[in-house]
């Protein structure tokens, strides 16, 4: 038996007046993933726990199976085991993100969706500079880069800048023990990017912790798997969970993104492992943006070219398979930032197909199934076993 697990980062939300009080997943085409619930199920799954952030590292720890409340000590850790940045017991890790402030105000979290390449030039440059005395600086993918410390901040108060696009940033700025290192260390950059010609006005420092414990899924269910995915924070949860990272060449976390290439790499990592995890970041972006119309088609994306194709070549290669679809959380264009309400999934098993009365993908076809798993890292075993 392979197991599938295919994340759409952020694709639930909420009724928007402008799509006639639908959301922006019952508005999307998904007709590989409805023909799936169609012979499947579909419910609801509580991937944030009550009282925590709806943060990507929350709600994504939660779908590798680990529970947040337990485990949970940060982003950024997450994010270094995929750079392979290896964290002492005294190190502090923090996601750096390159951003566009312009009349105190945050305008673009993601600095334009800066290229890599010219973002790790950026990132070498402050390490250059702003390197040494216990902090380093790594590149990573676009925006999204990282800082260690030596004994850093852990406690300081800091905030994710895609939570205030748009807003006076002077509000928000890190706080608490030991927060001014971060905000001289934010400072600092914003005269050495003045004179570069990318939209980076400096970097945003956020999401510390350190290295969490976790039991790899190779003890927990004896799967050997592969995670396919162009954000650092999933790559890092892969290793940490025991799943080999694939690179895909052109893998953006955008629109733009290769998805015929991860779709073949699920493909062929399903034939030599276990489990397959294919994560699309694209819907969660345009929720942030605000836009409706870039979410429907980055969902529509997600159906037609990662479900369909994935599915189908399993299909016409025979192979017993089970399968998950799901978000890690909404992220609602009316809110530009994510929410903790349940998630809708869909599972589907090739080798004991049902009939379901519902048959499109959505949040309301979710609620009215009346199935709620109330712990989200419960899913996984529940995949695992065949629900």
């Amino acid at each position: 038996m392979k197991y599938l697990i295919l994340i759409g980062d952020g694709i639930a939300g909420r009724p928007l007046q402008k799509l006639r009080g639908k959301t922006t997943l019952e508005a999307a085409r998904t007709p590989h993933i409805d023909r799936l619930l169609a012979r499947g199920l579909t419910g609801l799954v509580q991937n944030v726990p009550r009282g925590m952030a709806p943060g990507s590292d929350v709600a994504n720890m939660s779908i590798f199976g680990y529970d947040p409340r337990r485990y949970y000590s940060g982003r950024a850790p997450l994010e270094a085991a995929a750079l392979g940045v290896k964290l002492a017991q005294d190190d502090i890790a923090f996601r750096c993100n390159l951003v566009t402030i312009r009349g105190g105000k945050m305008r673009d979290f993601t600095a334009g969706h800066i290229e890599t390449r010219e973002a790790k030039k950026l990132i070498q440059k402050i390490n250059r500079e702003l390197g040494g005395a216990g902090a380093r600086f790594y590149p990573g993918v676009s925006y999204r880069h990282l800082c260690v410390i030596r004994n850093g901040p852990l406690r300081a108060v800091c905030t994710p800048p895609h939570d205030i696009t748009g807003r006076p940033v002077q509000n928000y700025l890190p706080r608490g023990a030991q927060s001014g290192m971060l905000n001289r260390l934010m400072t600092a950059s914003q005269k050495m990017l003045a004179g570069e010609k990318t939209a980076a006005t400096q970097i945003w420092l956020w999401g510390q912790g350190q290295a969490p414990a976790l039991t790899p899924l190779t003890q927990k269910y004896q799967l050997a798997g592969s995670v396919i995915t162009a954000v650092d924070l999933i790559k890092g949860l892969g290793v940490y969970a025991g799943l080999k990272p694939l690179k895909v060449p052109g893998a953006t976390g955008f629109l733009d993104t290769n998805y015929r290439g991860k779709a073949a790499a699920a493909v062929r990592a399903l034939k030599k492992q276990d489990l397959a995890l294919v994560h699309i970041e694209s819907p969660d972006e345009c929720g942030h943006m605000g836009r409706a119309d870039l979410k429907i088609r980055a969902i529509e994306d997600f159906d037609r070219k990662i479900v369909g194709p994935i599915i189908q070549a399993l299909q016409k290669q025979k192979t017993a398979f089970r399968a998950l679809i799901l978000p890690d959380h909404p992220t609602p264009v009316s809110l530009k930032t994510h929410s903790g309400e349940p998630v809708p999934f869909v599972y589907y098993d090739s080798t004991a197909p049902r009939r379901s009365k519902f048959q499109k993908y959505s949040e309301k076809n979710a609620a009215r199934s009346k199935i709620f798993i109330r712990r989200g890292c419960e899913l996984l075993g529940r995949l695992y076993a065949g629900f």
